[in-house]
């Protein structure tokens, strides 16, 4: 039998052998199929300027010297929990890149820019996947908008950040990230290790949802490694993807059963690493299990954050902050106009509140090396 794929003996066309029906065992759960528009297309439309790439470029560079103990600074990835409106993540992005500026010689500032959410069972995913926050998926159009948001931010001066959920949609924004997150529930995923190898920007694995840090500190070993897999290319085309592998990952303690921003989880977290043969070196969450979900103790752990650095403590590279304009979080309801800067996600904390939590990290950083 041949197996060239011209053979014209499998060649079906009108007037020849009928061809097989396989609908009764292929895509039988598909309602539909729709056109996606290539990365190259998108990238084309909303290119990167000079200006902007530099903003992406040295980022990275100084989050890299974070991550290597050369820089002793301390990244700091904030914002809301998700995005949902351009006009309110402008208004965001406008208020926050003054701050940073003014703190930029304690802290990197990222902007938390997140476009996809996990859910735990249904919801709504993200601004990628239903921009019109009603169940239409105009995926197409939510890549467009997401990328021009990247573009706006990068363009104040101001870095961002993202977590990276689906494996496609990087090839259509990574470029404009800063720095990169892989969730809870993803991080003992091959794929998602897999993609971390190939990323240009710094990446950071949360702790399994249960608070064990050995599922990161396995996941930093294998994005730090070479990995072949199949991709898609900006051209739209599927590939074979071959890796040199990602040598600025680092763990994020986002909290489990219990809270583990505390110094004597921060110094079990760096014994795992130790073990593993990694850099002892660890990003906050303050939000998620490590506040209980209960948005204002954010605050109560930045501040258990910042008496640690003021300590002494130098493992401590990095913090997150769930913040938007406002407090709290609103329910997506059909009909139901939204409240202004308010999640619709996690509860945030609002942006009275954000800056002083800020400078209080930063007068940390600074006041911990006066001490040297």
């Amino acid at each position: 039998m041949s197996t060239r794929i011209d053979d014209f003996a499998s060649d079906h066309e009108a007037g020849g052998p009928a061809t097989h029906d396989t609908t009764r065992i292929d895509d039988t759960r598909i309602a539909a199929v729709r056109a996606l528009v290539s990365p190259a297309v998108l990238l084309e439309e909303l290119p990167v300027t000079p200006e902007i790439e530099a903003v992406v470029e040295r980022t990275r560079q100084a989050i890299g010297r974070v991550l290597q103990g050369q820089d002793d600074r301390l990244v700091a990835v904030v914002g809301p929990c998700s995005i949902h409106d351009h006009d309110q993540a402008m208004h965001y992005a406008r208020l926050l890149k003054p701050l940073a500026d003014a703190l930029s010689g304690e802290l990197i500032v990222v902007m938390r820019v997140y476009f996809e959410k996990p859910r735990t069972t249904v919801g709504w995913k993200g601004y990628i996947n239903d921009p019109r926050l009603d169940g239409s998926f105009r995926i197409n159009e939510g890549l467009r908008r997401a990328r021009e948001l990247l573009l706006q931010i990068n363009a104040l001066g101001l870095a961002s950040g993202t977590e990276f959920l689906d494996l496609l949609s990087p090839q259509y924004v990574s470029d404009l990230i800063a720095w990169g997150a892989i969730g809870a529930r993803t991080t003992e995923s091959q794929s998602h290790r897999q993609l971390a190898s190939g990323l240009s920007c710094p990446v950071g694995f949360k702790n399994g949802t249960d608070g064990g840090v050995q599922v990161a500190a396995d996941a930093l070993l294998a994005a730090a490694a070479p990995h072949s897999f199949m991709g898609m290319t900006k051209m739209g085309v599927a590939a074979i993807f071959e890796t040199r592998g990602n040598a600025h990952g680092h763990v994020i303690l986002r909290g489990g059963k219990q809270p583990n921003y505390d110094a004597a989880s921060i110094e079990a977290a760096c014994t795992a690493l130790r073990k593993a043969g990694l850099r002892e070196q660890v990003m906050v969450d303050c939000s998620h299990a490590n506040s209980a979900k209960q948005h204002r103790r954010q605050i109560d752990v930045a501040a258990d954050v910042a008496a640690q650095l003021l300590a002494g403590e130098r493992r401590i590279v990095g913090v997150m902050l769930e913040s938007h304009l406002h407090e709290g979080r609103q329910d997506l309801r059909p009909g139901v106009p939204l409240a202004l800067g308010v999640s619709i996600t996690d509860a945030c904390i609002g942006w009275d509140d954000t800056a002083p939590v800020l400078r209080r990290l930063a007068e940390a950083v600074k006041q911990r090396r006066q001490a040297i």
